[in-house]
């Protein structure tokens, strides 16, 4: 699955390459890969240098930053490995979960290198294999933006669809969802969707998070989602998502537009009807 090999190249330190499903297969049957691509040390050096210039710290802490600057990398980097510099804080996992499906749903990207955070990039010298030879971009606040923007097609702010967890939802994830919604209830008629993996649904439905969930009026969905399953009631014009990858893949595969916000602003959204987007942390 795309961002789950960009996940396992540049966060875990695993060596995949995008292949097909009946090549996957192939593999699994002869235990054998090709001795091609990403399984190959010379073919992971880096390409592109993406330098964050006036990017603050603040920002980068922010779950939302992540899927926007995946999203970049990927709108930018049509065939290479993109190597980002400057970042001032450590990603947590779910943040790096969130930049590898946005930079592998706006490209083709399956290998990125965050410097110091990469497991085979702790300088730039190790991310190129050498000195950097490639072309170097300044990743500024305004050309953040503008990728953020293009996340969001939506020319209204009334909402139909309110949907989290692409790539599935973390324990940690949903259980923030939980805390955003208890004591508080989706507007009537709004579709809110959580698609996450059977095993963390079964540990909200012991600990009790399910039942707030679902009690806000979310459906919680496990091993699909919204784009591969037909979850969004036909004649739904809007979705609102703190997901990169639902947001790009929202008007060409689902056929709504898209509203791209943080997880506070969507569950708020679920309960008013209307997107409020605050983009003062990203002046």
């Amino acid at each position: 699955e795309s961002n789950a090999v960009a996940y396992a190249n540049s966060v875990i330190g695993a060596r995949s390459n995008r292949y097909g499903d009946f090549l996957d297969i192939s593999c699994a049957l002869t235990g054998r890969v090709p001795a091609s691509g990403l399984h190959l040390t010379e073919h992971r050096r880096g390409t592109h240098l993406f330098a964050l210039k006036g990017v603050s710290e603040e920002l980068q802490r922010r779950d939302d930053f992540y899927p926007v600057l995946g999203y970049l990398l990927g709108q930018a980097v049509t065939n290479g490995i993109p190597v980002v510099d400057g970042l001032k804080v450590t990603p947590t996992s779910d943040q790096l979960k969130a930049l590898a499906a946005a930079a592998a749903s706006s490209g083709a990207i399956a290998l990125f290198h965050l410097v110091g955070v990469t497991p085979e990039a702790p300088d730039l010298e190790a991310a190129f294999q050498g000195k950097p030879d490639g072309p170097c971009a300044r990743v500024t606040p305004a050309r953040l933006r503008e990728a953020r923007a293009a996340l969001s097609t939506a020319q209204t702010d009334v909402v139909d669809v309110v949907a989290f967890g692409s790539p599935h939802a973390s324990l940690r994830e949903c259980n923030e969802l939980a805390e955003l919604m208890s004591g508080r209830s989706a507007r009537d008629g709004m579709q809110v969707y959580v698609t996450t993996s059977r095993g963390v649904k079964e540990i909200l439905a012991r600990t009790g998070a399910l039942a707030v969930i679902e009690g806000f009026g979310a459906s919680v969905v496990a091993d699909t989602c919204i784009v591969v399953a037909p979850l969004v009631r036909p004649g739904a014009k809007v979705l609102m998502t703190n997901s990169g990858k639902y947001a790009h893949y929202g008007p060409g595969l689902i056929g709504v537009d898209s509203i791209y916000g943080t997880t506070s602003e969507c569950v708020g959204a679920a309960v008013t009807g209307r997107a409020e987007i605050d983009l003062s942390s990203w002046a």
